[in-house]
């Protein structure tokens, strides 16, 4: 890979467009790293307009686009999702047709869905929006909880930072580890982070949707710890265990135990954030009953651990502590 086209059109986010520029565009050839041929292009050189109200003269089109090894995709305003620039598109179905590389950044992915060319694979976007991407483009199966998906020679990215994920593990592709750890020592960044994006994602505690179950649910909440078999549910709910698990599931789209499981997680994730508890007693606070069960829950659910988590978000200094329910083990 020696050349670089990156797409701006008119209302293109700057930070994304930035990643892109720090990654691709910069001079770091005193550190041993060789640069690539470097440029931004679009459908109508000029100014361009950002979606922050300033603007960037861009001098060159789209051809260079038609000819370079990658083509980096920039993201636009998401009520031009539905009407890409025709001329951006079949910019980018030639170089998936040439088989050259196309990375996407956050939301820039919905450039490469309009054009076709994630029909029949695998991509991911910005958690917010991984919904009205399989909605737009049935064809197109979308990852909502990691941090790029990589198909093929086409590589999208979640949302913002994650867009430079993206690209150090394109550069980790083409100049190798060695190289690409030198990029990312300058850039003061990891050369890869663990986990995902679903570790990101805000999951306020469920309103039951039914008067019947709010009371259990309730309890629930408030009784994390104990081990809550349905039988013991549905007796509190006043049903049989068969009627109480179908009409959880009704009512809540899910099991009792998968959304009990869910919520020890989200209050696992509020202890990391707001208290300096161990990892064995957080584990007891939640019902998870070991650190070791607590971690197999975090990797499975969230793609990291919980110290990884506690360490990106931990905020515990300058927050209110979570309250401990009573009866908890000092």
């Amino acid at each position: 890979m020696k050349t670089v086209a990156v797409i701006v059109q008119e209302g293109f986010a700057p930070f994304e467009f930035g990643v892109a520029c720090e990654a691709f565009g910069l001079d770091r050839s005193n550190d041993g790293v060789p640069n690539f041929d470097f440029r931004i292009v679009t459908p109508d050189p000029g100014a361009v307009a950002s979606s922050l109200g300033f603007s960037i003269n861009v001098d060159a089109d789209l051809s260079f686009a038609y000819e370079a090894d990658l083509v980096v995709v920039c993201p636009i305003p998401r009520k031009t999702w539905g009407s890409v620039d025709s001329r951006v598109l079949d910019a980018v179905r030639h170089a998936a047709r040439r088989d050259a590389w196309l990375l996407s950044v956050c939301s820039g992915s919905f450039v490469l869905a309009a054009a076709g060319v994630l029909d029949g694979g695998r991509a991911t976007t910005h958690w917010r929006y991984t919904d009205t991407m399989a909605a737009m483009y049935p064809g197109v199966e979308v990852d909502p909880d990691v941090l790029y998906v990589q198909d093929g020679r086409i590589i999208t990215s979640a949302g913002t930072a994650a867009g430079l994920d993206a690209c150090l593990h394109l550069l980790r592709i083409e100049l190798g580890a060695a190289l690409t750890n030198i990029i990312a020592r300058r850039m003061v960044v990891p050369p890869q982070r663990d986990g995902g994006q679903a570790q990101f994602i805000a999951q306020p505690l469920p309103e039951a949707s039914s008067l019947s179950l709010s009371p259990v649910t309730d309890w629930m909440l408030e009784n994390l710890r104990q081990d809550l078999s349905v039988e013991d549910l549905a007796a509190r709910a006043h049903m049989s265990p068969r009627t109480f698990a179908r009409r959880f599931k009704a009512d809540l789209g899910t099991t009792p135990a998968a959304w009990l499981a869910r919520q020890r997680i989200i209050h696992a994730q509020r202890l990391l954030e707001t208290t300096d508890l161990a990892l064995d007693r957080i584990a007891y606070e939640c019902g998870f009953g070991s650190a070791a069960v607590l971690r197999q829950n975090f990797a499975r659910v969230l793609g990291t651990t919980p110290t990884a988590y506690r360490s990106t978000f931990s905020c515990s200094t300058d927050a209110a502590p979570v309250p401990i329910l009573e009866g908890s083990a000092a």
